[in-house]
């Protein structure tokens, strides 16, 4: 498949100078010994823990298929009928013992961790207490956790009719054996963003869609359980699974997904006589404040500005990106992050053997959703190349200076490093006319600083991603609860380089994973937040943004609560008391919450507020009207 990923290097020097230098390898810088190095800043802090799960985010979740397979190999009540001639045993004659040994002994811990977890206890511990089915409660969930199912009918798609190319074996299946056919499924058409020709992928029902990703991998399947426990089932609950990859514009216009949404709700409070409580994580939370704007939108649902305060209780955001993530950055970019720039040897072989940089980089800019997660706010909110609201005390190197480039011979990275808004216009400016204008046309990543301009933006559905262009509905007893992690180290900033290899790729830079300098690990330093989502990103609206008149003039309720990373030393899932923007689904605390607010009791909950998001939050350059 052609691909034009490169199209020029912005700020690039054209001149070069002739070199016979061999190219690195991935994980060795290109000095050679006693020769200096310019590093543009830098300063010296403790290295942090290398996170113990990247199961999943993005194609990082391939290394979890196979410790997955493992897992299903060695437990008598896992069948795998999908993978078909593809045995895990056949797959791991081809590696090297050592990291099969290693391989097994991490999914030999997660086995003993499973079988020790009671997952009804928060459940059946809160039904004692009196707590039962109340609200009905509908699930919004977060980005690659739904799994996508073929419906396509042509010669192509018909060995896959009806199985799952995300979130199933299918997946690896399809991957190892069939990888092209598999991508022509994966990625939307590039000019429309919506299904290629003859084919046709659409998100799984029901509570099968979120339960578990793969096999063994659960997601939303402990809260299940626990509100099962109340007494919920599938007449008061539901999930709301959508296909993460199509921009929201067009969920409605292909799927017509905001109207079906629409109309779950009404019936659940027709029937039951409650308003519904909204529970969402991660992306999901971006949908549903989408979702907002759209119902009482004369353009969308036409429900009117009172359409939410009539049906909606209350809207519990876990992880909420609503700022963004700096990591969807680099994955749209380079096809790269954390999760691939410290994998350990088998899993950067398993990425780069069936899906190299350059195929991820493409297949993410094939899915505009995916970039609905791009950062909002710009220098504003992520700071600039000397400042940053999330700077430490006595920090050389601010958090603002988002890409950072070394100088070497040959090299042609741009002369100067990047804040989030010329990284964002860098790559703009770098890729494809196809994606820019899906952009362009679906997202807004701006700053409203008067009432007057969020009133104009209410007409323009570009707009009602952002929470800081457009406000919260106009319903005043509407409750929101902001309940997130903090505590684990977050991407924060990046240092890149050119190409290994450059007459091989199209890509302009990758990560300069050789780099472990100070604060850098591999090209990466960390800042605040969930593993996945930045502390600015999750808290800086539910701690200030919504606070300010303009973008919350009904004055709807907020409540914050944050839970610290308190992870289990040897537990791969990190046990109750995680805080990792997935493994938070499972947390004892979290689920607890929730069957609160279901419950009707969500009054008893306090905010808990444990981070310096408050002081962040003063910093950021969003200012109130006078």
């Amino acid at each position: 498949m052609a691909s034009t990923l490169r199209r020029r290097a912005v700020g690039a020097d054209d001149s070069s100078e002739s070199s016979s230098q061999v190219p690195t390898p991935r994980d060795e810088s290109p000095v050679k010994p006693g020769e200096k190095v310019k590093i543009i800043h830098h300063e010296h802090r403790p290295k942090t823990r290398k996170r113990r799960n990247t199961f999943i985010f993005l194609m990082g979740s391939l290394f979890g298929l196979v410790i997955a397979g493992f897992l299903a190999k060695n437990n008598d009540l896992i069948e795998l009928p999908e993978i078909g001639e593809l045995s895990m045993d056949s797959f791991l004659d081809v590696l090297p013992a050592g990291l099969v040994k290693d391989m097994r002994d991490i999914v030999k811990g997660e086995r003993d961790f499973v079988d020790s977890y009671d997952s009804f206890a928060v459940g059946l511990k809160a039904r004692s207490e009196g707590l039962t089915a109340h609200h009905p409660v509908i699930m919004v969930p977060g980005v690659i956790s739904t799994g996508l199912e073929s419906w396509g009918t042509g010669n192509v798609s018909r060995p896959y009719f009806r199985k799952r190319l995300w979130g199933s074996w299918t997946m690896m299946r399809a991957l190892v054996m069939d990888k092209e056919i598999w991508k022509k499924h994966i990625m939307l058409d590039k000019r429309t963003g919506l299904d290629p020709p003859n084919i046709k992928l659409r998100a799984a029902q029901g509570f099968d869609a979120t339960d578990f990703f793969i096999t063994g991998y659960w997601i939303w399947s402990k809260i299940l359980e626990n509100l099962a426990s109340l007494g919920y089932d599938p007449t008061n609950s539901f999930t709301a699974a959508y296909d993460w990859r199509l921009s929201y514009q067009n969920l409605e216009y292909r799927d017509q997904y905001f109207t079906r949404l629409k109309s779950y709700i009404e019936l659940a409070h027709e029937f039951s006589g409650h308003k519904v409580v909204l529970t969402s994580h991660s992306m999901g939370s971006q949908v549903l404040f989408y979702f907002f704007h759209w119902v009482a939108s004369a353009q969308g649902g036409k429900g009117g500005d009172d359409w939410v305060d009539r049906h909606i209780e209350a809207w519990i955001n876990i992880s909420g990106c609503m700022l963004g993530a700096v990591k969807d950055v680099t994955a749209i970019l380079s096809g790269e992050m954390r999760d691939t720039a410290q994998l350990n040897a088998f899993a950067v072989y398993g990425l780069e053997r069936f899906l190299n940089k350059e195929e991820r980089a493409e297949i993410f800019r094939a899915m505009p959703g995916m970039s609905a997660m791009l950062p909002i706010g710009g220098d504003a909110v992520w700071g600039n190349l000397t400042w940053a609201p999330d700077d430490q005390p006595g920090q050389k190197a601010s958090f603002g200076s988002f890409l950072n480039f070394r100088r070497g011979a040959n090299w042609t990275t741009p002369d100067k490093n990047f804040t989030v808004s010329d990284a964002m216009q860098y790559l703009l400016d770098t890729t494809d006319d196809w994606y820019r204008d899906q952009i362009k046309k679906s997202l807004s990543h701006g700053i409203a600083h008067t009432s007057a301009e969020v009133e104009a933006n209410e007409l323009d559905s570009r707009k009602w991603i952002n929470p800081l262009e457009t406000r919260l509905p106009l319903a005043p007893n509407l409750k929101i609860y902001c309940f997130y992690g903090v505590g684990k180290p977050t991407e924060r900033a990046y240092y890149y380089r050119s190409p290994e290899f450059p007459g091989l790729t199209n890509l302009n830079m990758t990560i300069d994973t050789g780099l472990i300098v100070d604060e850098i690990d591999h090209g990466v330093v960390m800042g605040e937040g969930d593993g996945t989502v930045n502390l600015l990103s999750s808290g800086y609206m539910c701690a200030k943004g919504w606070h300010m008149k303009r973008y919350n003039p009904a004055g709807v309720q907020i409540k914050v609560v944050e839970m610290p990373h308190e992870p289990e030393r040897f537990n791969p899932r990190g046990g109750p008391n995680t805080a990792d923007h997935v493994d938070i689904l499972g947390r004892q605390k979290l689920n607890e919450l929730i069957l609160r607010v279901a419950a009707g009791r969500g009054y008893m909950i306090d905010d808990n507020i444990i981070s310096n998001i408050r002081e962040y939050a003063d910093k950021v350059q969003v200012y109130e009207e006078e």
